[in-house]
């Protein structure tokens, strides 16, 4: 691809991103690794869904400016960390999904094994520690996961895509969002079922094969779980809560989170239920049976007829 359709493309997926909602304002940055070696990236302080082409600078592989106006982005020492770490990496793309980083702040992992095609291409989404932005910590801590993942969390921050290419970065990270809004949706109706253990990684191993990935997950590609976390590869008791309703503790987890069910018991004799609810006022307290015989009999009557269907 010439270096002129690269310039288009990256304007174009720039717009991609502030119109799909995610990034604003000056939020973000992208980058490509050019057939000389060196990147086109995105200039500080520009505005990503107004990109134009005199937004774009050139640096080496070292962040040194080779030409173009402005300075390349604040954050370009986490590209470069992308870089170095996974030569099969072509472009980088950095945004702001406004819900994926809500799962950050949160304490919410997306690292869990939720939908197919997602574990097929994907596997999981971690979340990295916090680290201060733009500083060398967390290029290097971005570098360390990039080396094994295709798709990050910074706490707090935002999210890092890479790919062979632009477009392919851009995929994962609207992916990423994508699989977020519908894990939050399934929270907010009661539940996350996760996919079984052995399916995950089915999926995973045959995702790898057919797609690839990070060369360290492909390598592990016919391992029990393949590359999965320890949270893929076992009951975490959200789908299969134990007898009292509760599923085991996810402590040392990002979310600690516990799932209760409803479970089956015997129901209460209809003379017990009326017995409580004839007690039971409008304030919502439980009135002692009164112990004047004439409001007993009332009551009894009353309890009668309503067993009988005449009341």
């Amino acid at each position: 691809m010439s270096e002129a359709h690269t310039r288009q493309q990256m304007i174009q997926i720039a717009r991609l991103c502030y119109e799909r909602h995610l990034l604003v304002a000056m939020d973000g940055n992208l980058s490509v690794l050019l057939p000389d070696g060196n990147i086109l990236c995105t200039k500080a302080g520009c505005h990503k869904g107004f990109l134009t082409d005199d937004d774009l600078v050139i640096i080496d592989r070292r962040g040194n400016k080779v030409r173009g106006s402005g300075d390349p982005t604040s954050e370009m020492a986490m590209h470069l960390a992308c870089y170095d770490a996974r030569p099969d990496v072509r472009a980088v793309v950095h945004a702001h999904p406004p819900i994926s980083v809500a799962f950050t702040v949160a304490g919410v992992s997306m690292a869990r094994c939720v939908l197919p095609e997602v574990v097929l291409t994907m596997g999981v989404i971690p979340t990295l520690d916090y680290r201060t932005t733009g500083t060398t910590d967390l290029a290097a801590l971005v570098g360390e996961h990039v080396h094994s993942h295709d798709a990050v969390l910074m706490d707090r921050h935002g999210a890092v895509c890479v790919g062979g290419d632009l477009l392919e970065a851009f995929c994962r990270l609207e992916t990423m969002e994508h699989t977020a809004l519908i894990t939050k949706t399934a929270r907010d109706m009661g539940q996350v079922q996760e996919l079984p253990a052995s399916e995950a990684a089915h999926l995973r191993s045959m995702g790898l094969k057919r797609y690839g990935g990070p060369p360290s997950a492909v390598a592990q590609a016919d391992l029990p779980g393949a590359d999965l976390p320890d949270a893929c590869r076992s009951c975490t008791g959200c789908t299969n809560p134990s007898p009292t309703g509760l599923g085991p503790s996810t402590t040392g987890s990002r979310d600690g989170l516990r799932m209760a069910r409803v479970t089956a018991s015997s129901l209460q004799s209809l003379d017990a239920a009326l017995a409580d609810a004839a007690r039971f006022s409008l304030t919502g307290s439980v009135e002692e049976p009164s112990p004047d015989p004439l409001e007993n009999a009332v009551t009894n009557a009353v309890l009668q007829a309503l067993k009988d269907g005449t009341a």
